[in-house]
């Protein structure tokens, strides 16, 4: 065996942001680590997509601003598309809601522009590891998501009821996904995904297909 066929391959990560001078910045402090390898970076949500589609590296930073498709957006697609792609939110923005729906969408990472480079070089070895890490200006956003979680549970005791494909239906449903698209998504018939929104209804005592719907919206961050 050779050496060169012996070392550990480098970690790949695909970089996203539509400000060319803090992408540059970004991309010394990656390049620093031996192990870290930046095979993509883009500034534009619709390219970052497409390399992500056909690269499939570890790690995707994204900003959530961008033109094409946002960060979130993107999130959504490499979700959707079932990509080996673990994903970091890199941003300047604090608001909860935002935290929210990356959550929702698998985002592993969530850290602030303003962090330190250790702290960033943190968050993708942590990734990269399948481990959450946010930046400390944000970690109260996971604290009260647990607590509106813990909340919901002893108010909806069905919840802990529900197998993983029910759970998995529910929070689909949560994100606005009607049952063509949740079977499209989970590889199932329409007809299956109908019977688990029915025995979801019948564990949380819901009555239609509306109060279905609203429940998983409603609580579409505690799920």
């Amino acid at each position: 065996m050779t050496r060169r066929s012996s070392e550990i391959a480098p970690l790949t990560i695909l970089m996203a942001d539509d400000h060319p001078m803090f992408r540059g910045g970004l991309r010394q402090v990656i390049e620093s680590q031996p192990d870290l390898k930046i095979v993509h970076e883009t500034g534009d949500g619709q390219d970052a997509l497409r390399m992500a589609l056909q690269l499939k590296p570890k790690l995707a930073i994204l900003d959530l601003d961008m033109p094409g498709k946002n960060g979130l957006e993107l999130a959504a697609a490499i979700e959707r598309e079932r990509l080996p792609v673990r994903v970091i939110i890199l941003t300047m923005h604090r608001e909860e809601d935002l935290f929210n729906e990356a959550v929702d969408l698998g985002v592993l990472g969530y850290v602030l522009k303003d962090s330190a480079a250790e702290d960033i070089l943190h968050c993708i070895r942590a990734v990269a590891d399948g481990q959450h890490y946010l930046s400390p200006a944000v970690s109260a956003f996971l604290v009260n998501r647990r607590t509106r979680a813990e909340s919901l549970r002893r108010a909806k005791p069905g919840l802990a009821d529900l197998t993983p494909a029910e759970l998995r239906i529910l929070r689909l449903i949560a994100r606005n996904k009607t049952s063509k698209e949740i079977a499209d998504e989970l590889h199932l018939s329409i007809r299956t995904v109908d019977n688990h929104r029915f025995n979801i209804c019948t564990r949380l005592e819901l009555h239609g297909v509306h109060s279905l719907v609203k429940f998983a919206f409603d609580h579409k961050s505690e799920l």
